[in-house]
């Protein structure tokens, strides 16, 4: 009980002044707080950038694997902005603690998201895979919307006790059937970022309201989003590869959580997500198509 009152506590939602639009802007940007992520996030990053992702903004939460490197090699330094961000904030008596993704989040939406048309925010194990060639034409039809509400697209272990060789896309494929399944169900969204007025983590405010459309323009309200009618990824869909292999699921549980919690209470609940996933699966070959397509197109080219 009193963990519970302690959590309640924490600051998860923070308003800002929404940024400036800026003359010209344009695109769309990726914000991500990253740590550890060596192995992954130069694939996550070709993939975005591959799908029209203009720039990047990387958080670094006390990498000490050489991520950052990694990320370095993978794109031009053009495209790449890091910001050290290793850091617990605590507030008041209760010492409540400050969520510190959602905190990346507002700081980059308010000092960076004036130069672009959309701002998205997500994580190394996301992928916003594009139902047309980019993401630009994907959200062209949604110009006058603010925010777009996008489905997790669970993926599991795949049967892969270690990494496979040739990275994430091309090797797990098998996902949960249902997008929608109340035990898994999670959005992240795009938005306007010159409209954004409150930051969390799998939501913003635009203009003081939390409505949005999926991808097709259909607009729900917060909760109404979780309705499976809502469902929709005709334009785009958001694949998360929440375990990748077994050694990694084991690594990532052995990080703990992005927020102070019980390490055993933080296990069982991943686990609890590995087994809902893992419960029902299918062949999901959507991302893997896009990107052997578009790598054979650079080939060609």
């Amino acid at each position: 009980m009193l963990d519970r009152l302690k959590r309640a506590m924490n600051l998860t939602r923070v308003a800002i002044v929404p940024p400036r639009a800026q003359p010209g802007r344009t695109g769309i940007a990726v914000v991500a707080i990253v740590k550890n992520e060596a192995g992954f996030i130069a694939e996550w990053a070709q993939f975005h950038a591959a799908a029209g992702v203009q720039h990047f903004y990387i958080y670094d939460n006390g990498c000490t694997d050489g991520t950052i490197g990694a990320l370095a090699q993978a794109l031009p330094a053009s495209m790449v902005t890091v910001i050290p961000w290793n850091q617990t904030f605590r507030l008041g008596f209760w010492q409540g603690e400050v969520h510190n993704q959602m905190l990346a989040y507002a700081h980059a939406t308010r000092n960076f998201g004036g130069s672009y048309r959309w701002m998205t925010w997500i994580d190394i194990d996301e992928f916003l895979v594009p139902k047309t060639e980019t993401l630009t034409e994907a959200l062209a039809p949604l110009q006058d919307h603010a925010m777009i509400s996008l489905p997790w697209h669970m993926f599991g272990r795949g049967g892969h006790k270690a990494a496979p060789k040739g990275g994430v896309v091309p090797n797990y494929l098998a996902r949960n059937p249902d997008p929608m399944a109340k035990s898994l169900l999670k959005f992240k969204v795009i938005c306007d970022p010159c409209q954004v007025t409150a930051c969390k983590v799998h939501w913003m405010e635009v203009n003081g309201r939390t409505d949005s459309v999926n991808d097709r323009g259909v607009i729900a309200t917060l909760k109404g989003r979780d309705a499976p009618g809502f469902y929709s990824a005709d334009r785009i869909q958001l694949n998360h590869y929440y375990t990748r292999s077994d050694e990694d699921l084991q690594r990532k549980m052995a990080r703990g959580s992005n927020m102070t919690v019980a390490q055993a209470a933080h296990e069982r609940r991943m686990m609890r997500k590995v087994a809902a996933i893992e419960a029902a699966e299918i062949d999901d070959t959507t991302a893997a198509l896009w990107w052997a397509k578009y790598r054979k197109d650079v080939i060609q080219s």
